[in-house]
Order: structure tokens, then C-alpha cells, then sequence
């Protein structure tokens, strides 16, 4: 794998799985200056047996043993304390709120890109990579973010908040494979120790997935428990121990039974209510958006796109109009069910991403 010539210094921020490892052994193989960071989330000790997880003190051992193969040096950044403050209170605060966050884009949006980028930039690197399942090209007004070429592992719902500074300075070498098992082929093809490594599944804060429980210890007293209402005529069905035990669209668990199906519609946090109703009440036609990141051409202010409200919804046709300070309104050509403040809405020009918002509120 050595080169005689490099292409330049580049950092990949490595999590001891599979994606990350096989991205620093390709750009290596390419001829980069290959530089592995690891970021370290929460503490080493406790984290040594989680499994599911990443940034865990397994992974990071894993990582080191990667690095070893590839021959390159590897750092870990000790980023435990700001990853509390940016990702874990926020997620616990938006639960209160009666929302449904989205851990993974804040860490993105925050440790990941915000840190690391400075990092990167102390090393000296002309590059930053990821092993993140989208592509980026250069366009004529910058660089320009596109889906993953394999529409069931394409990541950029959860990279909408990356900024036109960040995309130039990123490079995502795995966006155009088209499957997971070419990444393996890789990582074994160089005898990568992580090659069989199953992929992280829960949040890696949360591995039990006990998240009330988190809330709990981090917010004591927030959790209220309540009424679970009927959103026709408020009457009353049954009680709850704290709407975090709910998300919009939940059918199942909801603890009152008898008569037709019934979904949670809505989550009132002030008064304490889960609200619920039959399935055409889920439907959702205008969406607010709020801290808007844009990376099409000119101000956006009034176009057509898709849109995609969940990371597991297919993108729906809508006009957006975004208002200049970080606010936005999206008109869905058709009712969306599911729309959960706390949660992201992505645009997209078929196979582009031109950014997104946080979901403030939906109607």
C-alpha cells in the first residue's frame, strides 16, 4: 500500500467499525497522508463492554488495531464533556419537550464536524474523511452533496446540517459503493481486524434503550405523568407515566384498549397529554421548520423538491419557502404521517441534497 507520492495530509475520523477502517485503508491505498482520529464520547471504563455502540473503549481499541495494519498514526481525542453538553443534555431536553431527537445529526452536526474539523486543521491535514454512505462532488458554485449510491444505506438525512465550508473540506470515498458487502471485501482484503465486525445499532449513549431512564437521571422530576386524550373531543382514555414513553405515529403500547385502532397525533408537553386519534388524523400537509441549513443555489426562498420526514420515509414532493433567518415553511403536495417535531426535514433535487430543517411543528 505505500505510495511514492502523496495526495496530501487527510484525517478520517475513525469509530472502530467497519465503514471507517476500510475508508482509511482506501485512501491510503490512493496515496493520501492518512491520519486516524478517534473520538472518544463517554467514558472509557464503563463503555468497555457495551455492545451496538461506537466510541466505545472496544472500538477504540479496535481503531488502535486498525491504525497498526495500515501503518498510520492514530490519535484519540478525549471529547467526553462536550459531548455531554452538545448531544446528550440536548437529547434529554428535546424529549421533554415532547419531541422526538435525533442524536446522531447533533453529534454530527457538533463533535463530529464542528471538533473534528478543528482537529483536522491542527494536524495539518488538506482533507477531513468519513465513512458516511453519501457523495460529494465539486459543482460550480462549490462543492454539492448527493444521496449514497445505495439507497438502503444512504446517510445524508442525518448529514443535512453540514455546512458549504465543511463539504468542501470533506471527502466521503464509500458514497458510490452500492453495497455493505463491498466495504467488508475491503477491510479483508487489507486484514482488517474489524472486517466481520457487526454494524452499531442503538444509540450509543442509550444501549439498553431506556431513554426515560437517561431522561430521568438527567432531568429529575421532568418526566409528569398525564392523560391520554382522544384528539376529536379531549375526552379522556386512560393515563400515562411521562409522554417520553410516546412518539407521533406509535400505535402500539399505548395502553388503552377496546374499539379502532388509535395513534398518538400529537404530544403536549405543557399540559402533559398524549393525544391520540385514528390514522387519517396523522396526516400532515404544512410543516415549520426552524434552524434551516441551505446548500442549493441562490436564497431558496420559494421552490419545489422532495422532502423527506424521517430517515425511514420516502422523500414526498413539496414547495418550501425558507424566510432568510433560519425559518422556513413546507407545503407537502400530499398529507405526510409520522411528522415529529424534534425531527429533521431534508430537501432533495432527485439525487441532490439541498439541505434541511429541524421540524418545529407540523399542521
Amino acid at each position: 500500500m505505500n505510495q511514492t507520492t502523496s495526495l496530501g495530509r487527510i484525517v478520517v475520523a475513525m469509530s472502530g467499525g467497519v465503514d471507517s477502517s476500510a475508508t482509511a485503508a482506501l485512501l491510503k491505498q490512493q496515496g493520501w497522508d492518512v491520519v486516524g482520529v478517534t473520538l472518544q464520547l463517554y467514558d472509557h471504563g464503563q463503555a468497555v463492554c457495551r455492545p451496538n455502540t461506537c466510541c466505545a473503549g472496544k472500538d477504540i481499541h479496535d481503531a488502535r488495531a486498525v491504525a497498526d495494519v495500515l501503518a498510520i498514526p492514530h490519535y484519540v481525542m478525549d471529547m467526553e464533556s462536550t459531548f455531554h453538553a452538545d448531544v446528550v443534555d440536548k437529547f434529554a431536553e428535546s424529549y421533554v419537550r415532547g419531541e422526538t431527537p435525533i442524536p446522531c445529526v447533533l453529534c454530527n452536526q457538533t463533535v463530529k464536524f464542528r471538533d473534528l474539523f478543528a482537529i483536522a486543521r491542527d494536524l495539518g491535514a488538506d482533507a477531513l474523511a468519513t465513512g458516511h454512505y453519501v457523495q460529494r462532488s465539486e459543482g460550480e458554485h462549490g462543492s454539492i452533496m448527493f444521496k449514497g449510491a445505495d439507497p438502503a444505506r444512504d446517510q445524508s438525512y442525518f448529514l443535512f446540517t453540514t455546512t458549504r465550508e465543511q463539504l468542501d473540506f470533506l471527502r466521503f470515498p464509500l458514497g458510490g459503493f452500492l453495497s455493505k458487502d463491498e466495504t467488508r471485501a475491503i477491510a479483508a482484503r487489507y486484514n482488517l481486524p474489524v472486517a466481520t465486525k457487526r454494524d452499531s445499532q442503538d444509540i450509543c449513549f442509550v444501549p439498553d434503550g431506556d431513554y426515560a431512564g437517561l431522561v430521568n437521571k438527567l432531568k429529575p422530576g421532568a418526566i409528569r405523568p398525564g392523560q391520554i386524550v382522544h384528539v376529536e373531543d379531549g375526552r379522556v382514555l386512560g393515563a400515562h407515566q411521562g409522554i417520553i414513553h410516546y412518539t407521533i405515529g406509535q400505535r402500539k403500547g399505548l395502553g388503552v384498549g377496546g374499539g379502532d385502532p388509535l395513534y398518538v397525533i400529537r404530544l403536549d408537553a405543557e399540559q402533559a397529554q398524549v393525544v391520540v386519534g385514528p390514522r387519517e388524523a396523522l396526516g400532515r400537509t404544512r410543516i415549520s421548520l426552524r434552524q434551516v441549513n441551505w446548500l442549493g443555489e441562490g436564497d431558496g426562498a420559494d421552490f419545489r423538491c422532495s422532502v423527506r420526514v424521517r430517515s425511514t420515509r420516502p422523500p414526498m414532493p413539496a414547495r418550501v419557502q425558507l424566510d432568510g433567518t433560519g425559518g422556513g415553511q413546507v407545503m407537502l403536495d400530499l398529507p405526510e404521517q409520522g411528522v415529529a417535531p424534534g425531527q429533521a426535514c431534508v430537501f432533495y433535487d432527485g439525487e441532490r441534497v439541498l439541505g434541511g430543517g429541524w421540524i418545529a411543528s407540523a399542521r
